[in-house]
C-alpha cells in the first residue's frame, strides 16, 4: 500500500528513529570528514542542502524556477549567504533550521523507482517508506529492477559527500547472470573497461557458483555510473538477470528484511564520517 509521500525531498518536516541501525568496517573503506554544523553564514544551497530540501544543484534550479523566497522575495540568484535569523520558503512552505544529519539502510525491492517522482506514475521508493519518517533523500540510486541497499537520509550535504567518487567507497553488489562464464571473460572487467565511450574503473569480480544456465559472481566497485554492473557485464557477454546491492562503503544490507528501513545510530555514524579521510 503506498504510504503519503511527506519523504519525497523538500522542506524538513521531523520525524522519529524508525530502528538501531549497524554498520561493518571494511579495509576497503575510507572514513569521510562530516560536514561541521554552523550557526554563522553560509551559502543559500548549503543551507537548504542541511536542512534536507534538496541537493545543492537542485536547490540552485528551484532557485532559477523562482521557488525559493527569502525574506519574503523571490530569490533568483544563488549567490546569496543566509543566517539563522533569516527566514527562507520554499513552495510557499517555511523551512525549519536544519536537523543532525541521519542516515537509514534501506532494503529497496524490485520494482520501486528510486526517484521522487516517476512521469511514468511508476511507485517510487517513497511512496512505500515507513509514515514516521522525516523527508529524506537517497544516497546513490539503484534501478527499476535492482534491489538491496539503499542509503537514506535527512542531509543534503551528507548525500553529496558519500555519492563524491573521491570518497572512493567500496560498493558491493551479488549479480547473477545467464551463462558459464569464467575468469578468462571476466578479467577485462577487472582491468578496467571502456563501454560507450566512458571509461570504468577496475571491479573486483569472484565466480560464487553455477546455477543451471545462471552463475552467482560478487562484484565489487568505488563508483557509481548508471546502470555500470549491468552495461560493464553486457559489454564480456553477460545478461544481469538480478542484482542486489550488498553493501555501500562501511554499512551492510545484512539480514534486513525487503522493504524495511532501519537508522544507523548516531554514534555508529559519528564513527564512519569523523576524522581525516584514510584507507582502512
Amino acid at each position: 500500500m503506498a504510504r503519503p509521500p511527506s519523504h519525497r525531498p523538500g522542506p524538513r518536516q521531523g520525524g522519529k528513529p524508525t530502528g538501531t541501525g549497524r554498520a561493518t568496517r571494511e579495509t576497503s573503506a575510507r572514513t569521510v570528514a562530516a560536514a561541521p554544523v554552523s550557526d554563522g553564514p553560509e551559502r543559500i544551497a548549503k543551507r537548504l542542502a542541511r536542512a534536507g530540501v534538496a541537493s545543492r544543484r537542485e536547490v540552485e534550479r528551484m532557485i532559477t524556477d523562482g521557488r525559493v523566497r527569502l525574506n519574503g522575495r523571490v530569490l533568483d540568484t544563488p549567490a546569496v549567504t543566509v543566517t539563522a535569523a533569516d527566514r527562507i520558503e520554499v513552495d510557499g512552505k517555511p523551512v525549519a533550521e536544519p536537523e543532525p544529519a541521519r542516515l537509514w539502510r534501506y532494503h529497496k525491492p524490485a520494482g520501486l523507482v528510486t526517484s521522487a517522482r516517476d512521469e511514468k506514475g511508476r511507485d517510487t521508493v517513497f511512496d512505500h517508506l515507513p509514515a514516521e519518517l522525516p523527508r529524506v533523500m537517497t544516497i546513490g540510486r539503484l534501478d527499476l529492477n535492482s534491489e538491496g541497499l539503499l542509503l537514506l537520509t535527512n542531509d543534503g550535504e551528507l548525500k553529496r559527500r558519500l555519492e563524491l567518487p573521491s570518497t572512493g567507497w567500496l560498493r558491493k553488489y551479488r549479480v547473477r547472470v545467464h551463462g558459464d562464464p569464467d575468469d578468462v571473460a571476466l578479467e577485462p572487467l577487472r582491468k578496467g573497461i571502456i563501454v560507450d565511450g566512458e571509461r570504468f574503473q577496475p571491479m573486483t569480480v569472484t565466480i560464487d557458483r553455477q546455477q543451471g544456465s545462471n552463475a552467482w559472481l560478487t562484484v565489487g566497485l568505488r563508483e557509481g555510473r548508471n546502470r555500470e554492473v549491468r552495461r560493464a557485464m553486457e559489454a564480456v557477454g553477460l545478461t544481469v538477470n538480478r542484482l542486489i546491492r550488498l553493501s555501500y562503503g562501511p554499512f551492510q544490507l545484512g539480514d534486513l528484511a525487503a522493504g524495511a528501513v532501519e537508522e544507523v545510530r548516531s554514534k555508529v555514524l559519528a564513527d564512519q564520517l569523523g576524522g581525516a579521510s584514510r584507507k582502512r
